[in-house]
């Protein structure tokens, strides 16, 4: 004698995959932007448009890992890269519209990180 499975309740299912997805959300968002140095740069361009030297002092990155990770940000979309041919020649970077998004989650991170971290 074999016994079938329970059939799932349908409204069960539908929520389960609603809350699946919201964690596909949030582990896609964190993979997009996870990486130590990529926040670290994002949140010092929260205060403007600033030159690669000055993000660099700002940071205290290499100038390999500086460059490494504004070329993977211009790339997805976080950051716009602006040169200035003049003498001499200038790159400035500041967050896109995309990259600006991300500010009142700065803000919320921080505020957490007040209250829990020590």
């Amino acid at each position: 004698m074999t016994t079938q499975p329970p059939t799932a309740d349908p409204d069960e299912e539908a929520e389960v995959e609603r809350q699946n997805a919201d964690v596909c959300n949030v582990v896609g968002s964190i993979e997009e932007i996870g990486s130590k140095w990529k926040l670290i740069i994002l949140n010092d361009l929260r205060d403007g448009e600033k030159r690669f030297n000055e993000l660099k002092r700002s940071t205290s990155a290499s100038s390999y890992t500086l460059s490494r990770v504004l070329d993977d940000l211009e790339e997805e979309g976080f950051i716009e890269n602006r040169k200035e041919f003049e003498s001499p020649v200038a790159s400035y970077y500041t967050l896109t519209e995309k990259g600006s998004a991300l500010c009142p989650v700065f803000d919320v991170l921080d505020e957490w990180g007040e209250d829990w971290l020590e």
